[in-house]
């Protein structure tokens, strides 16, 4: 089973890498790029074949480990 875990600041949370891109997107010509917010995404590969058990399974690591959650949220994904 396969999983992806997409990690994102929380809205209003300042952020600093974003703003570089879209800062740079506008330089390099792309006018069009009011802002940009950047995350990170984490695929894992899993022994599990239940569905239900995988969800839970992956939402402890996020809250132990994944994602920071004061100022992230985070999504599920399971393939």
């Amino acid at each position: 089973m396969r999983a992806r875990v997409i990690v994102g600041l929380r809205p209003g949370v300042l952020d600093t890498q974003g703003k570089t891109v879209a800062n740079a997107l506008r330089e390099l010509g792309f006018g069009e790029v009011l802002s940009a917010r950047v995350g990170k995404v984490i695929e894992l590969e899993l022994t599990s074949s239940d569905h239900a058990a995988a969800q839970i399974e992956i939402k402890a690591m996020c809250e132990q480990l994944l994602a920071n959650a004061v100022i992230e949220t985070y999504s599920i994904e399971i393939e």
